[in-house]
């Protein structure tokens, strides 16, 4: 992403927007006020008459109990006692004549009646069929059927079950008119046929396949008389809710809603929430472009405070595009946080599970405790602002989101993010505890206020844990982390350094301690620092025995070699140890200390060792330079005066304090003089503290031992005598 700055502009004004149009109304950005807390403010007197609406919830539960009360709503039939008689007319006729031209092998009747029912239907038309001593005829069995189909549906047949309509009593719908009844008033279906069947069963008692028989025409002629009206009944439930009165009563003009110092009760909380809705809803549309506007400003102030302490201070962050954007997703994420609760309609304090820590660790994690801290004041004081602009919750926000940073800072493997829990569960515990005393807060309210700080605690390293996984390979981005599991000696590459070039890995043990020793008085990045010592000499694993300090045999292959072909193998390690560490996934931030340690440095002993050969004149200084860059940071430039240090130290045959610190000024002074250190930020005081920090780790280094009795014996019996 470069530096562009009109990417900065793009990210900023993305930043922005999104976050304005996250701030609740105009009526909200007041601080909200709490019950029982002192109105400090003067005298608030209303501008003009409002209502004084209802709390939101205890509104809601009104509206649902007086739509509870209204009952469901049944349309009569018209005429349905009529038509179902009618279609039993109908539907005997169609039997009658079935009964007469259907012969016994046909089976025409099925989608009428069952074989039982038309096998006695067509006995009784022949036969007639024995009924208390009188014979039973069609038409009478006909008349039976149609006197007790009409005195149910003459009592109301209802077309949904007792069980579905779940109250005992029901409105009937006539024309215009409504009327209440009771539910017993009326059958269902279920209740029809069992009532249908008992009296057919009574009647034709001495005949049970009459009262089968009967029971099966009435069922399927069998019909509703009345209908729920789902909108009949929502209509009715509506207007109902709709009678429920929204306000309390009136608070007129100019009359005063709550004094200075006045106590805040529950009726003058809804009074000062009602007017703050009234003063939203009363905006024009230049109002609301007004209202964007100071949402804007509101919001740019707080993010160009934060930028410019990006700039200032951390000119490396300001000129990476890449880390802007990173650091505004942070940003958004937790304002986002922020937006969504307000859409949780609960009245416990969910303000607390805005997850302010988790920018603050993540910004700690990937940068440093600063811009962390800088950043937790900017996020929490844009999660009071969206909140309402809540102090409160601001400075809570800022202790708990501060104390995670801290906690950060230092973290020496994935799983101490988890240790963040207590140092953020401390922040908000502390300010919990100070607001809800000085408030006197219930202490069942504190309590409930600190389990939610205590979720927030919990879950903010477990979603940290997460997304710095996530924004480091979707960055390719290195945090100390990333270098700390780079240090394990396990890794293949140091492993490999080990096995095939020994005294180099020795060598960038040593260096990585003076370098780690001196970052820290310096202000630099320590483990980076070590990690990138440990790395730099990897290309000569291709060629070992090309460097002095592998050669354990003595034998130096320079020797047979000339002076542009030694300088070319040993600046090809550059140029291996880059290739090799691309090839192993190393962060750039550790590939840049390759070509750095050496930046554009002459090899200088064969340089000389040319010149005399072939003659100053016929030999290039540029073919025995390294390629570059120069160290562009302290870590880099760190690197560089180490590795001439201790080579140099190693060489030193008579080795005292005052050589090793002439030695290392004098080293230092060359790479100055040379431009080598242009780059890197050092000044004097800097490098007058790497001074003595590097001649602190060269002298433990090569520090005397007492010698062992007898020890010049054994240093000169060969073995072949020790063994005899």
């Amino acid at each position: 992403m470069g530096s562009s700055n009109k990417i900065k502009i793009l990210i900023f004004l993305f930043t922005l927007i999104l976050i304005v149009l996250m701030f609740p109304k105009g009526e909200s950005l007041d601080s909200e006020v709490a019950i029982g807390s002192i109105w400090t403010k003067p005298d608030l007197i209303a501008s003009k008459s409002f209502e004084i609406l209802k709390d939101p919830k205890v509104y809601e539960a009104q509206k649902q109990r007086a739509a509870a009360k209204v009952y469901p709503i049944f349309v009569k039939e018209k005429d349905a006692r009529k038509k179902c008689l009618k279609n039993l007319d109908n539907f005997f006729e169609t039997l009658k004549t079935l009964v007469a031209v259907t012969k016994d092998s046909s089976d025409k009747y099925r989608e009428y009646v069952s074989r039982n029912t038309f096998s006695f239907l067509k006995k009784l038309s022949k036969n007639h069929t024995l009924l208390s001593d009188k014979k039973l005829t069609f038409p009478k069995f006909k008349s039976y059927v149609k006197q007790m189909l009409s005195s149910v549906c003459r009592k109301g047949i209802l077309n949904l079950s007792y069980s579905q309509i779940r109250y005992d009593t029901i409105s009937v719908r006539d024309d215009k008119f409504l009327t209440d009844y009771p539910i017993d008033n009326f059958f269902d279906m279920n209740q029809a046929k069992a009532y249908l069947l008992q009296r057919f069963d009574k009647v034709f008692s001495s005949d049970s396949l009459a009262a089968k028989a009967a029971a099966e025409i009435a069922f399927k002629i069998l019909t509703p008389t009345l209908r729920y009206s789902e909108i009949y009944t929502s209509r009715a439930r509506q207007a109902a809710m709709d009678k429920v009165p929204r306000n309390l009563g009136i608070v007129n003009e100019n009359e005063r809603i709550v004094a200075k110092h006045d106590r805040i009760t529950r009726e003058i909380k809804l009074k000062i929430d009602s007017y703050k809705r009234y003063k939203g809803e009363e905006v024009t549309l230049l109002d609301t472009f007004l209202e964007y506007i100071g949402k804007s400003l509101h919001v740019a102030i707080i993010l160009v405070l934060y930028i410019l302490y990006l700039y200032l201070s951390r000119k490396r962050i300001y000129e990476n595009n890449k880390y802007l954007l990173l650091i505004a997703i942070i940003i958004l994420v937790t304002s986002f946080t922020a937006y969504l609760i307000q859409f949780i309609n609960v009245t416990a304090p969910i303000d607390y599970l805005v997850l302010v820590p988790l920018g603050s660790m993540l910004l700690a994690i990937l940068f440093d405790s600063r811009v962390a801290f800088f950043g937790t004041v900017a996020i929490a004081m844009l999660v009071g602002g969206l909140r309402g602009n809540d102090y409160i919750l601001t400075l809570s926000h800022i202790a708990a989101g501060g104390l995670a940073a801290y906690s950060v800072r230092s973290i020496r493997n994935r799983s101490h993010i988890f240790r963040t829990f207590f140092y953020i569960l401390f922040g908000y515990l502390a300010a919990i505890f100070a607001f809800g005393f000085e408030r006197f807060l219930d202490i069942r309210e504190i309590l409930i206020e600190a389990t939610f700080a205590s979720t927030n605690a919990l879950i903010s390293p477990v979603f940290a844990y997460g997304f710095l996984y996530l924004f480091e390979k979707l960055f390719k981005m290195s945090t100390d982390l990333t270098f700390l599991e780079l240090s394990d000696f396990n890794n293949l590459l140091l492993r490999e350094l080990a096995q095939k070039a020994p005294g180099t890995f020795n060598h960038s043990l040593i260096i990585g301690t003076m370098v780690e020793e001196a970052s820290n008085l310096i202000g630099g990045n320590s483990i980076l620092a070590r990690v990138g010592a440990y790395y730099h000499d990897i290309g000569k694993v291709y060629y070992p025995e090309a460097f002095v300090e592998n050669q354990t045999k003595g034998e130096n292959i320079h020797e047979n070699l000339p002076p542009e072909k030694s300088a070319q193998i040993i600046i090809e390690h550059v140029d291996k140890g880059i290739e090799l560490a691309k090839e192993n996934g190393l962060p750039e931030e550790i590939i840049d200390f390759i070509p750095m340690h050496h930046g554009t440095l002459l090899v200088s002993y064969f340089y000389e060792k040319a010149k005399k050969l072939y003659g100053e004149e016929n030999v290039k200084e540029e073919d025995y330079r390294y390629k570059g860059p120069k160290p562009n940071t302290k870590e880099t430039g760190l690197l560089m005066l180490a590795d001439a240090c201790e080579s140099a130290a190693r060489a030193m045959i008579d080795e005292t304090q005052e050589k090793l610190e002439n030695l290392v000024a004098n080293i230092i002074r060359e790479r100055l003089e040379d431009g080598q250190l242009d780059e890197t930020n050092l000044n004097f005081r800097d490098l007058k503290l790497i001074r003595s920090a590097f001649v602190k780790v060269l002298i433990n280094q090569s520090h005397k031992r007492i010698r062992y009795p007898h020890q010049d014996k054994m240093e000169n019996m060969n073995v072949a005598e020790a063994e005899n």
